[in-house]
């Protein structure tokens, strides 16, 4: 079990909330498995429709169909589509997406996303709906014109969430015309050092899936970061083999989980449930990454825990 590291951000009267929300996200081990359903709004309908995509991916209800078989991590979304299905779906972990935009605006130098609900309006909305909301989320470009405004908002929603005792979670994309390679290792190191002084407790970024030479640089990113947890895109849809092959890798660079999309939703409810197991024990060190693949495609593997020969560094 590893004991969190409470930010002096968080208040006194708020630090056994804070570890408590930390603990139900981590379980207790500062390794995070976030499954993104922010999506919906991101990429519009191109995620959830199509060739290779499973037609129960039509309906949102997907998704919070197998958020539900969660034992550990968290779900975000966006705060409207939570209280949609939150009522059906109250033992769900839920994060807060807090911004978002869709993919149609193709100016990178003028991005930017501001804030649609305050962290004031999510604790509110927690207290009301009864649901468990142990953080929120925001996601900030940089390199273009608007950076520093949205710098500045994720810096405030980072302070407000400390004091509230729950979760900030950071992600964050170099974009923009200056920017010849968004999968450069040195520039994402460079982000995540952002989400580290904005006092983030995760960030979020891309993991150059297809450029081998940058992947095994990878561990300037996780050593930027400090003690602020990274956790790579899942990126698209793509084999059980190749997907605990890139997590394994991943690990050893210091990673602290993953951030799954594509790759649990756009499968039948019972794939993408047997791949949300093996992706729990596989994080927590539960599963080897062979036991994690065996468990993925349906076969039963006991658990070893404290045994797995991955290694998360925190």
């Amino acid at each position: 079990m590893k004991k969190s590291q409470v930010p002096l951000s968080v208040p006194k009267n708020k630090i056994s909330e804070y570890r408590k929300n930390w603990q139900l996200a981590t379980r207790k081990s500062g390794k995070l498995l976030l499954f993104a359903g922010d999506q919906k709004l991101e990429h519009l309908n191109d995620d959830f429709f199509g060739p290779g995509i499973s037609p129960e991916d039509k309906n949102p209800r997907h998704l919070f169909e197998i958020a539900s078989h969660l034992k550990t991590g968290v779900f975000a979304s966006h705060l409207g589509l939570i209280a949609r299905y939150g009522e059906e779906f109250k033992k769900i972990n839920y994060v807060v997406k807090l911004n978002g935009r869709t993919n149609l605006f193709e100016n990178k130098d003028s991005l930017v996303s501001p804030a649609w609900h305050s962290v004031e309006d999510v604790c509110d909305f927690a207290k009301q709906s009864g649901l468990r909301i142990s953080g929120v989320g925001y996601t900030i470009y940089l390199g273009g014109e608007n950076e520093t405004v949205m710098i500045k908002e994720a810096a405030k929603i980072c302070l407000e969430s400390h004091q509230n005792g729950i979760l900030a979670i950071i992600w964050i994309y170099p974009r923009g015309s200056k920017i010849k390679n968004e999968d450069d290792p040195h520039l994402i190191a460079g982000a995540a050092g952002v989400a580290s002084a904005l006092g983030a407790d995760f960030v979020k970024v891309k993991y150059p899936y297809k450029n081998q030479k940058d992947a095994d640089k990878f561990s300037e990113v996780t050593e930027a970061a400090g003690n602020c947890g990274v956790i790579c895109v899942g990126g698209a849809k793509m084999s059980n083999k190749a997907l605990f092959s890139a997590l394994a890798k991943q690990a050893k660079q210091g990673t602290r989980g993953v951030a799954l999309g594509r790759n649990l939703h756009q499968r039948p409810l019972k794939e993408a449930t047997a791949l949300l197991e093996a992706l729990e024990g596989f994080i927590q060190g539960d599963y080897t990454e062979k036991e994690a693949l065996m468990v993925s495609e349906g076969k039963k593997v006991k658990k070893k825990k404290g045994k797995s020969k991955i290694l998360f560094f925190f």
